[in-house]
């Protein structure tokens, strides 16, 4: 990756919809380059996906929460299970296997407490595997990006 693919990666994470003439006018290239660079970098899998993120409130999920779980047992079917089962789960946005204390860390979303408490009757009080979670409502979000920085990486490169 060179300056005019990180130039082009930090102009499409902050806005995807940008025409390849603009981007061009941005980091100083024509547009069938800046088109064939971004195609390079979707086809290596170095941009993922493109996207829209849609705000939670919009969609009637007023409610952010952080959950910790604790698995009961450590063997791996079971961690793979609830790995499978947390994957389907469309009110969990994240879900991250930790090291620490406890086993998972979780951005979960809900209409309300009422929808919480639904959400933790049909997916943790009945699984025997589930040994423990904590909840953190979120009340403000002080940060939240999608954007990786890639101006200063090519130092490592």
């Amino acid at each position: 990756m060179d300056h005019f693919d990180r130039k082009l990666l930090a102009l499409v994470q902050k806005d995807n919809r940008q025409t390849n003439e603009k981007l061009g006018r941005s980091v100083g290239l024509s547009p069938a380059a800046c088109h064939r660079r971004l195609k390079q970098l979707r086809d290596n899998g170095t941009i993922q996906r493109d996207i829209a993120l849609v705000t939670p409130a919009a969609a009637g999920y007023s409610l952010s929460l952080i959950v910790q779980v604790t698995l009961e047992k450590d063997h791996e079917d079971l961690l793979d299970e609830f790995k499978q089962r947390i994957s389907a789960i469309p009110q969990v946005m994240q879900c991250y296997y930790v090291t620490g204390t406890m086993d998972f860390i979780m951005i979960v979303i809900a209409r309300d407490m009422q929808d919480y408490e639904e959400f933790t009757r049909a997916h943790f009080f009945g699984n025997r595997n589930i040994q423990r979670f904590e909840t953190n409502v979120i009340m403000n979000t002080v940060k939240f990006t999608t954007e990786v920085p890639v101006d200063n990486a090519d130092a490592r490169t």
